[in-house]
């Protein structure tokens, strides 16, 4: 365990703003509250660095959000995308710009938390938080939440943002809803040095055999991870698709380092952010690309949005101060992310009926593939798109509706460069 300070002296302390979890999301809303001058506590039930099942891929959006100064661990560069339907029909999209760069969680995840700690927090891992009160006898006065580890121990906040994962006890104290999960399995795959050449720079992607599903390879120096995601409830059928994935790429005799597994978590339209004096941010919100289960740049985006509204939060003489900067935060996060949210559930609907469409546009149709370099690289995001390109919804919209009719035929095509 880590920290400057020993628990007796935490039980006496009242922290301004205390997050639960270092992830992304939690050390983004560490460093925002700290930045502000505030007295942070940031708790990991880990000790760091720690791994993560993620395929470790920074999109625009998530560069954009991170720290000044903030220097990118990349593993790899990615400047092309092979993509396949279900194995077939291959084709290579190349672009003369990087589209987005390749991390490990675990330098990513420590860079993050060191960032925040620089900026005045202070860290505790090895502790396990039970419970979250907000009334009762560990609670002083009606300003301060106590969250209770395991053990007893209560540490004192004026404001808490629950940053636990997908599986999050906070989470559950402020009564997330989901709409969507799904089970994602990983292996990271150590290979020899021509093999990790033929796919330095490239990545693929493959549209699965089950409605919504994909698989990924993304090169890491000497590793590669590779993934699949569908719906929770496909666990066998998600297992073999990964098994037959990697027979594919003729990667069997190769030894995974490391095989895991992870449920994402996608909140329903109605489900809450906070409750009193706690705030929920990233995988514990339920937040993340419904479509592509893409998640750091919601943990980024809604951490720092977090932190930022702990503050506030944390100054908040009653209930009604309190109340208000709560829906000041809700109200952020949809207007920043709720498009996004709301159009990659769209684009999922649209999928699971026809991957080969989508496939079909994405390899052949120029402004489809300008439209996915542009959301990889920042230059757009899903609810730009729709927003400034009335065509783009409208193609969305017919493509729902024309579930029904068979998708067209998609050739085997040659490599081609934007």
């Amino acid at each position: 365990m880590s920290s400057e300070n020993s628990s007796a002296d935490d039980e006496q302390r009242v922290w301004d703003v205390v997050v639960v979890g270092a992830g992304p999301a939690g050390a983004s809303a560490a460093y925002a509250a700290a930045v502000a001058g505030r007295s942070v506590l940031l708790l990991e039930k880990a000790e760091l660095p720690r791994y993560k099942t993620c395929g470790g891929g920074i999109i625009g959006p998530s560069r954009d959000a991170l720290p000044p100064g903030f220097e990118l661990p990349l593993q790899d560069r990615v400047h092309a995308v092979t993509f396949s339907l279900d194995g077939k029909f291959t084709r290579t999209r190349r672009s003369k710009q990087m589209l987005f760069g390749l991390i490990n969680r675990p330098e990513f995840d420590q860079q993050l938390v060191e960032h925040a700690q620089k900026a005045g927090a202070e860290l505790r891992t090895g502790v396990t938080v039970s419970r979250v009160e907000q009334h009762g006898s560990a609670v002083p006065d009606r300003r301060t939440v106590a969250v209770v580890l395991q053990g007893g121990e209560a540490v004192l906040a004026r404001a808490v943002v629950g940053a636990d994962g997908s599986a999050s006890r906070i989470g559950a104290h402020v009564g997330v809803k989901l709409d969507q999960v799904d089970l994602g399995l990983e292996a990271e795959i150590p290979v020899p040095e021509t093999v990790a050449e033929d796919w330095q720079g490239r990545v693929l992607i493959d549209w699965g055999p089950m409605p919504g599903s994909y698989g990924w390879v993304f090169p890491k120096g000497d590793t590669l991870t590779v993934g699949v995601i569908s719906a929770r409830g496909e666990g066998a059928a998600t297992k073999r698709y990964l098994e037959d994935f990697i027979a594919r790429l003729g990667l069997a005799g190769f030894e995974p380092s490391i095989s895991s597994g992870h449920l994402t978590r996608c909140r329903a339209d109605d489900s809450p952010l906070s409750r009193g004096r706690v705030l929920v941010c990233g995988d514990a919100a339920g937040l993340l690309e419904p479509w592509t289960r893409e998640g750091i740049s919601f943990a980024l985006r809604s951490g720092r949005l977090a932190g930022e509204w702990a503050v506030r939060i944390a100054e908040a003489h009653d209930a009604v101060d309190t109340r208000r900067q709560a829906l000041n935060y809700a109200f952020a996060i949809k207007a920043r992310l709720g498009v996004e949210m709301a159009v990659g559930k769209s684009m999922l609907a649209a999928f699971e009926r026809r991957p080969g469409m989508l496939h079909a546009a994405i390899t052949s149709f120029r402004p489809a593939w300008r439209a996915f370099a542009g959301i990889t690289r920042g230059s757009t995001t899903l609810g730009e798109l729709v927003r400034s390109h009335p065509m783009a919804g409208r193609a969305l919209s017919a493509l729902d509706r024309r579930s029904a009719v068979a998708a067209p035929t998609v050739a085997e095509s040659t490599p081609t460069t934007e």
